[in-house]
């Protein structure tokens, strides 16, 4: 049994790490112990949007604060893992949830990360340009 006044979720996005703590609350978000909003921080209104995905899909009431720990990568990528994680501690409130956050993609983990460039190329695909003479 899952003890509803303790709810941890991690997602991983790319190179980027969310953590996410729900305590009882408003509704608030504290992003890396900041009090900066989540259009601040993320300073895109796409992300944020992207964000909100979740809460719109389970009607979610505001009675937890999210205390959300997030390093490594661009904004784009903390966002995604920021979402995934949001997805992953929905689901653990409330298991019945799962079948919505599911159906919509929000629990898949996208494992698309950069590729690493190789020795004797100047990228991770691109080669130097071949000469014949």
């Amino acid at each position: 049994m899952i003890n509803k006044n303790n709810i941890n979720a991690i997602g991983r996005r790319k190179s980027s790490v969310a953590r996410v703590h729900l305590v009882k609350g408003k509704g608030n978000f504290i992003i890396n112990k900041s009090k900066a909003t989540l259009i601040e921080y993320f300073k895109r209104e796409s992300l944020v949007m992207e964000l909100r995905e979740p809460f719109v899909l389970v009607d979610f009431d505001n009675k937890y604060d999210f205390i959300v720990n997030i390093h490594g990568g661009g904004l784009s990528g903390q966002a995604g893992a920021l979402r995934l994680a949001i997805s992953r501690s929905l689901e653990k409130l409330n298991p019945e949830l799962r079948a919505i956050l599911k159906k919509a993609g929000m629990l898949t983990r996208d494992a698309r990360v950069v590729e690493r460039k190789k020795y004797g190329q100047p990228g991770a695909r691109k080669k130097f340009q071949f000469s014949k003479r």
